[in-house]
Formats: structure tokens, sequence, C-alpha cells
């Protein structure tokens, strides 16, 4: 493996991680509110948050160029507040992998929330536990296989993301060129065949180790339920 390879697999690490960790919060809120709460307009925001997997990711990316781009409302917003820049920036590619991923978090914590019995949750209120404790006390450590289901999934799901990616913040060498991004520059290469196999066969090896931990995950969470 050559240093370029190696750059290419830590610049991917780095943008699936980034995204991950920034998506998680928010997609324990969305899993929380689907898995406890009734409310007007549910089914809306369960097929807003199913949205990603099943639009074009190019029409995703094209989304977030408009929002989140240099002249974009949000984009100019973040960069007036905190500095950070989207566009043709890895930080831009770690929000499209973000998006693509966000479905793939909410469905394991949501059916993970859902299996849950409540009733741990309120005999700690009835003993005087507040909000608070019960939530870091009973209900996350219950959640938690969910959880790292969902994150172990999303990040393979955001280590591979292309469509969104590249149509967001195209194709830069060492700032937003990640593993799949670089495994279709290389094919368009004749002399890239070989360097494509290798970073093929890690985006392989890669998935299969998340798909495989994600159902190990999946199947304890079941066996609990059931318990």
């Amino acid at each position: 493996m050559g240093e370029t390879e190696l750059s290419i697999i830590l610049l991917s690490a780095r943008v699936a991680f980034t995204a991950i960790l920034c998506a998680l919060v928010p997609a324990f809120a969305v899993a929380w509110l689907l898995a406890r709460r009734e409310f007007p307009g549910k089914g809306v925001v369960q097929a807003l948050v199913t949205l990603p997997l099943v639009l074009p990711p190019v029409v995703t990316g094209y989304g977030l160029l408009i929002l989140f781009g240099s002249k974009g409302p949000l984009g100019q917003l973040f960069e007036n507040l905190f500095g950070i820049s989207f566009a043709f920036r890895w930080t831009g590619a770690a929000l499209a992998a973000g998006v693509m991923a966000f479905p793939l978090l909410v469905r394991p914590i949501r059916l993970s929330l859902e299996a849950m019995d409540q009733g741990f949750g309120e005999a700690a209120r009835t003993l005087g536990a507040s909000r608070l404790t019960v939530f870091f006390t009973v209900t996350l450590p219950l959640a938690l296989p969910g959880v790292i289901a969902g994150a172990v999934l999303g990040f393979a799901k955001a280590l591979g993301e292309f469509g969104a990616t590249i149509t967001f913040v195209s194709n830069i060498p060492g700032e937003t060129q990640t593993l799949s991004l670089a495994i279709y520059a290389l094919l368009q290469s004749p002399s890239g065949d070989d360097a494509a196999l290798r970073l093929i066969a890690i985006a392989v090896a890669l998935a299969l180790a998340a798909i495989v931990a994600s159902e190990y995950l999946a199947r304890r969470l079941t066996a609990g339920g059931r318990a």
C-alpha cells in the first residue's frame, strides 16, 4: 500500500468518523421522538428521515450545495458564526456522508427504544430519579446495542458514500477524495487498475466487517428484548 492510498483511507476514516460523531445525537433525538411520542405529522417526519435512502444521491448532493454552498443560506450562516466552510472542503464531505448515513442511524436506535421495557424507567421515576438520571442510567444503557449497531452501519455507509459527495464537494485529491471517489478516479485511468483493486478490496473488507458487527448487535438487541 502506497502513501497516497494510505492518505485516502485516513481521509475517508476522518470524514466518516466526523459524520457519525456529528449525526449521532440528532439521530438519537429523532429516534426517541418517533419511538416514544405520537404527534401530528409523524408519518411525514419518518418519510423525511428515510428520504436520503430513496432519493438519487445526486439530488441530495445538489440540495446540500444549494443550502450549504458558499452562497447558500446555511453555508453563509456557518461561515459567519463558526468559521466553518463546507464547499469543496472535507467538512462538506463529512456533511454529505452524515446526511446519507442518517436513516441508518435512526432505524436501529428507534427499534432499540421500541423494544425497551418502559417499566424500568417508570420504576426509577417512582423512586425519585429525575428524567435526566433515568435517561443516563436506564434508557441509554438499554438502547446502547441499537446505538452501536446504527453507528457501525452508518460509519460503513459514510465510508462508502459517493454520489452526494462528488456532487456537493467534487473530487479533490487530499481534500475531498474519499475511498469511493478515489476508486472512481482510478478506474478512469488506464494505469489505475491495480491501485483501484487494492482500494476495492479494502472497501469490501470494511463494509463486510461493519455489516457483520451490525447484525451481531441487532441479534443481541432482539434477544435482550425477548428476555
